[in-house]
């Protein structure tokens, strides 16, 4: 029983580690979010979808940036990344640990 509990936190940390990191290293932009542009006095907010990589400076040029002043996830962009980092890890994990504890 505790081998099967093992094996599935070592899944689920092992797949949320492999999608974290491919969530924040390749710009996909699945997220919603928010991009705050000034130019001049006047301030814009763009809803987009965003992707993680941007809060950790990769997947963007620098020339795309020049009026940005400010960019986030909407609280539906932060839950959908919580949900694709750790509920799928999650019920993957809670899956395989149901298949091993039927045998």
């Amino acid at each position: 029983m505790k081998h099967n509990q093992r094996k599935a936190l070592l899944i689920f940390i092992a797949i949320s580690f492999v999608l974290a990191l491919l969530f924040f290293t390749i710009p996909i932009n699945l997220f919603d979010g928010v991009i705050v542009e000034k130019t001049g006095i006047s301030t814009i907010k763009h809803g987009r979808p965003l992707s993680l990589s941007y809060f950790v400076g990769l997947g963007y040029d620098q020339d795309d940036m020049e009026n940005v002043v400010d960019f986030y996830l909407t609280i539906k962009g932060k839950i959908i990344a919580f949900i694709f980092i750790f509920g799928l890890p999650g019920i993957l994990a809670y899956r395989i640990s149901l298949k091993s504890n039927v045998k």
